[in-house]
C-alpha cells in the first residue's frame, strides 16, 4: 500500500466487449496490436521511472537507485496517465478492438480513476508502523531482491546503500505532512518501531551478522570471480558507509520519529474514525480493498453471520475427536495449550515447521491437475524470515517470484516466537500462501500472454486474498485436512477472518478500543494471544485491507454454486478455476461478469 514502486492497476469490466463498428477481423487484430504496444510502452516508461518495482521484476534498470516516495513525484505520474488516456482516445479507434485489449483499455482508464481518488487520501496512510516503512523495506528489498552477478551490481548496491539517507528524508517529510493534517499512527506502533531502528543501529556498528546488510553483501560478493583485494576493497567501503551515512539516515528517522511519540500518546491509539474526515476515509479505504460498495454495517452484519456458520462446523469436529465439553472456549483453550499442537521453540521446532510446510506444498502439488487447467512455471521455497524482521512481520507471508524466472515465489514463515505457529494451521496457512493459493494466482498471473504488461501485476485485495483464502477450503475438496485437529486448523483460520470483518468495522466504525477489538477475538477465536495482539495492532494500521479475505472468498464460492447451478453436468471445476485466474487480478464485479461469460459460453456449446 505505502510503496509507490508498487503499481497498482484497476479492472472494472468484462472481457467480452464487442466492436461497436463493422471493422473487419483484420482491422481489429491489427488495432489491438497497436493498442497492447503503446500500453506496454507506457508501462515501460513507468517502470523506468520506479527503480525498485523494475528491480522486482527482475530488471535492472537503474538499478542503483531509489523510486521517488514524494507526493509530487505522485502527482506528476497520475498527469503523465491522465495524459495517455487522452493519447489512447485520440490516436486509436477504440471501437474496433478485440475483447481481451478493450478489456485492458477500460481496466486502464478505470486505474487512473482509482489512482485520481487515493491523491485524495495520500497522506492519510501511515507510513512508517510495525508493518513496515523505509526502515524495514530497504533492507529487506537490498536482502531479497538486489542481486549482485556481476561488478556493476554490486557498485550500484553501494549506490543505492548512499542513498538511503535521501530516502529516509522524504519520508521524514511526507510524515510531517501526514502530522500536519493530523494523521499519526496510533500510540502502540512507537515502541515497535523505536526497537527496529535501534536494533539496525546497533547492528552497523558491528562486524557479525547482526550487520545485515554488510553480511547480506559479503555473502553475494563471494560468489563474484573477482580478486580478493578488491572484495575486501569493496566490503570496506560498505561498512564505512552502514557505520556513516546509512547510520545517519536511521538516525534521522529516529530523531523525527521519538519526536512525534509524545504528540501520539496524547491523542491515543484508536481508529480512523479519530482522524480528520476518518468515516469518509474508512468509506473509502473499504471500497478501495473490497472492490464493491459494501457499507460498514453490511460487512459487520457479514462478519458475525459467518462467524456464527464456522463455529457450529467447529462443534461437529469436537463431537468427531469426543471433546470432553461442548464448550467451544474450553475446546480453544485445548487447542492452544496441549503440547501435541506445538511446535518447540528451538532450532529442532523451526526445522520441523519448514520441513511440514514442504511437505504440505508436495501433498498439494499432485493434485494440481485435478483443479487446474493451467499451472504455473515459476518455483515455489519456503524461507524463514530473517532475522532484522522477524520480531515485527507477520506470521507467514508470500513474496512475488521475478518475471524472468532469476527468483522463485517465495513463502516466509516466522519462526520467531514459535507459539504463534500452532501445528493444526499449518496445512491450512500453506495453502493460502503456497499452493494452491497467493503462489498459484501471482505466478500464473506474471505468466499470462497475449495483454499488456500492466495486467500481469495487478493488486487488488479482495481478489487476491479472496483466492487465497479460498484455496483454504479448496484444500479440504481434494482430500486435505484428513487429520480432524489439522481441519479444525482450517476453521479457525477461516473464522479468524470472518472476525476481522466484526473487528476491522468496530475500530474503525464503531469506535471500538483496542482491548475490545482483542477481547472479541479471544472469545470467537482459536488463535494465540500473542497472534491476536498482533492482528488487531494490524488491523489499526490497515483500515479495511482485513476485510477484503472473507469478501473475496464468498464471492468466488458464490460465483462457484451459481456456476454449477446453471451448467449442471457441464460445470468443470478446471474450466471454472482457469477463468478466475487466466485473466488476472480483477475487481469482484469484473470477477462476476467473467464467470457469466463463461456460463453462457458453455451452455451455448
Amino acid at each position: 500500500m505505502t510503496k509507490y514502486y508498487h503499481l497498482l492497476f484497476c479492472a472494472l469490466i468484462l472481457c467480452s466487449f464487442k466492436p461497436a463498428n463493422a471493422a473487419t477481423q483484420e482491422q481489429i487484430a491489427a488495432t489491438s496490436k497497436k493498442v497492447n504496444d503503446f500500453l506496454d510502452k507506457k508501462f515501460d516508461e513507468a517502470v523506468k521511472r520506479n527503480p525498485e518495482m523494475a528491480s522486482t521484476l527482475g530488471l535492472k534498470i537503474n538499478y542503483g537507485e531509489w523510486s521517488d516516495r514524494s507526493d509530487n513525484f505522485a502527482r506528476q505520474e497520475l498527469a503523465r496517465e491522465k495524459y495517455n488516456v487522452v493519447n489512447l482516445k485520440s490516436n486509436f479507434d477504440l471501437s474496433a478492438l478485440d475483447a481481451q485489449t478493450a478489456l485492458s483499455v477500460k481496466m486502464y482508464q478505470e486505474d487512473i480513476q482509482r489512482q485520481d481518488e487515493g491523491l485524495t487520501w495520500i497522506r492519510y496512510n501511515y507510513e512508517v508502523s510495525q508493518l513496515g516503512g523505509v526502515h524495514d523495506d530497504l533492507p529487506a528489498f537490498l536482502v531479497n531482491v538486489h542481486r549482485i552477478d556481476s561488478l556493476s551490481d554490486a557498485l550500484n548496491y553501494i549506490s543505492r546503500l548512499k542513498k538511503m539517507g535521501n530516502v529516509f528524508d522524504q519520508v521524514i517529510v511526507n510524515l510531517k505532512a501526514s502530522e500536519a493534517l493530523g494523521v499519526m499512527p496510533p500510540f502502540f506502533t512507537f515502541k515497535y518501531v523505536t526497537d527496529d531502528i535501534n536494533g539496525f543501529i546497533t547492528g552497523v556498528d558491528k562486524t557479525d551478522e547482526s550487520n545485515v546488510l554488510l553480511t547480506d553483501f559479503t555473502t553475494k560478493l563471494e560468489k563474484l570471480n573477482i580478486e580478493k583485494s578488491e572484495k575486501t576493497k569493496l566490503e570496506a567501503e560498505v561498512a564505512n558507509i552502514l557505520k556513516t551515512d546509512v547510520k545517519a539516515g536511521y538516525q534521522r528517522l529516529l530523531a523525527y520519529w521519538l519526536s512525534l511519540e509524545p504528540k501520539a500518546k496524547a491523542k491515543g491509539s484508536n481508529g480512523i474514525w479519530d482522524l480528520p474526515r476518518g468515516g469518509e476515509y474508512y468509506t473509502y479505504m473499504l471500497h478501495y480493498h473490497t472492490t464493491t460498495n459494501i457499507t460498514p454495517d453490511q460487512v459487520f452484519e457479514t462478519g458475525q453471520k459467518e462467524v456464527a456458520r464456522i463455529h457450529n462446523e467447529m462443534r461437529e469436529i469436537m463431537k468427531k475427536v469426543h471433546f470432553k465439553s461442548d464448550s467451544l472456549q474450553q475446546f480453544f483453550a485445548f487447542m492452544l495449550s496441549d503440547p501435541q499442537f506445538k511446535y518447540s521453540n528451538d532450532d529442532n521446532g523451526r526445522a520441523k515447521l519448514l520441513a511440514d510446510a514442504n511437505l504440505y506444498i508436495d501433498s498439494m502439488r499432485v493434485k494440481l491437475p485435478l483443479l487446474f487447467g493451467t499451472l504455473p512455471k515459476a518455483p515455489l521455497v519456503v524461507m524463514k524470515v530473517e532475522k532484522f524482521r522477524e520480531k515485527s512481520a507477520a506470521g507467514a507471508f508470500y513474496e512475488d517470484p521475478a518475471e524472468d524466472g532469476s527468483r522463485p515465489g517465495r513463502y516466509y514463515v516466522n519462526t520467531y516466537n514459535m507459539d504463534n505457529e500452532p501445528r493444526f494451521q499449518m496445512e491450512a496457512l500453506t495453502c493460502h500462501e503456497g499452493i494452491p493459493g497467493h503462489h498459484m494466482q501471482i505466478a500464473i498471473a506474471q505468466e499470462l500472454q497475449g495483454v499488456p504488461k500492466f495486467r500481469r501485476h495487478e493488486l487488488y485485495t479482495s481478489y487476491v486474498e479472496g483466492w487465497a483464502l479460498y484455496c483454504e477450503k479448496l484444500g479440504k475438496e481434494v482430500g486435505k485436512y484428513q487429520d480432524p485437529y489439522s481441519d479444525f486448523g482450517r476453521l479457525s483460520m477461516e473464522v479468524f477472518r470472518a472476525a476481522r470483518l466484526v473487528a476491522d468495522v468496530g475500530i474503525h466504525y464503531k469506535h471500538w478500543t483496542r482491548e475490545q477489538a482483542i477481547n472479541y477475538f479471544v472469545e470467537n477465536t482459536a488463535n494465540a494471544k500473542g497472534d491476536i495482539d498482533n492482528e488487531i495492532e494490524r488491523y489499526f494500521i490497515w483500515p479495511g485491507q482485513a476485510t477484503a479475505y472473507k469478501i473475496g472468498m464468498l464471492k468466488i464460492l458464490e460465483l462457484r454454486e451459481k456456476a454449477k447451478a446453471q451448467l449442471g453436468p457441464k460445470f468443470d471445476i478446471r474450466k471454472f478455476h482457469d477463468v478466475v485466474l487466466t485473466n488476472g487480478a480483477v475487481t469482484l464485479n469484473t470477477l462476476s461478469e467473467l464467470v457469466d461469460a463463461y456460463i453462457a459460453k458453455t451452455k451455448a456449446e
